[in-house]
């Protein structure tokens, strides 16, 4: 269909300040057919991203070689066996299988250090492998250039076949961690495929609740930048460690950091 017979919409300026479909125009009663196919497109994408199966090696290949440090990543997998039982069971996501818990009870009987890890990293393909695929390797790398900073001391990272959220409660418990950082896929949006969320938990253990949790989502490159990112983890990590909680309790400040570091304060009114 020729662009010249699409009846352009009055707010077509408004799309260059987001990725929602909005100011479509129209023919007649209809979406232009770029439009639609746009749209097609993007759901098609969108359904990729939850059935696409993870490739754990690559990816634990990819985080070792950013995170050195902190020794291989411990391959793990939830009670679900597959993704169609992960997707209809989703209590099977939030938990490990039998070997994955034998698997870390013999890391840290393993362990040689004496005090328990400050955080440990998890990884779970959630309902998008495409956004930790993706997103995990870079993020980390920019993560760590802040942690290095500090006495942080950081268990083996942790990757979870089929894992939801809380199976990141599971692993922190069984390695003795103080806290643990969930990274996750994110549920696609027609705009977002590769989104990928940070879960950070205080004393993860089994049956957690979600008002003890602190999030930080949408983080990929069209979405939140890793830096960014990576300044609001690091914020929320070292006040957790500092007051020992997180979740409703623990409030993320950094946007007042930013504007006392500088960054001028406007109001939206003229």
């Amino acid at each position: 269909m020729s662009d010249t017979i699409v009846t352009p919409n009055p707010w077509q300026a408004l799309r260059q300040f987001t990725a929602a479909r909005i100011a479509l125009g129209h023919t007649g009663v209809s979406q232009p057919t770029s439009a639609q196919l746009d749209f097609q497109l993007a759901d098609a994408r969108a359904r990729d991203a939850v059935y696409l199966a993870l490739d754990t090696k690559a990816l634990g290949t990819d985080i070792e070689a950013v995170r050195p440090e902190i020794g291989p990543c411990v391959q793990l997998h939830s009670a679900a066996a597959n993704r169609h039982v992960y997707l209809q069971r989703p209590d099977l996501g939030r938990r490990l299988d039998d070997n994955s818990r034998a698997a870390l009870a013999a890391l840290r009987a393993a362990a040689t250090e004496t005090r328990p890890h400050d955080v440990a990293f998890v990884v779970a393909d959630g309902l998008s492998s495409l956004a930790v695929a993706q997103n995990v390797a870079p993020f980390l790398q920019v993560m760590r250039e802040r942690l290095l900073q500090e006495q942080w001391l950081v268990a083996p990272p942790a990757i979870v076949l089929h894992g939801r959220v809380a199976v990141g409660d599971e692993v922190g418990e069984l390695l003795g961690a103080n806290m643990v950082v969930v990274l996750v896929g994110e549920r696609p949006g027609l705009s977002s495929p590769d989104s990928m969320g940070l879960y950070i938990a205080w004393a993860p253990c089994v049956g957690l609740t979600d008002e003890r949790r602190n999030c930080i989502s949408n983080v990929r490159p069209a979405g939140q930048r890793y830096d960014k990112a990576a300044g609001r983890l690091h914020y929320l990590l070292a006040e957790a460690r500092r007051r020992e909680l997180t979740g409703v309790n623990l409030k993320d400040e950094t946007s007042g950091l930013v504007s006392l570091a500088g960054e001028e304060k406007r109001n939206f009114l003229p």
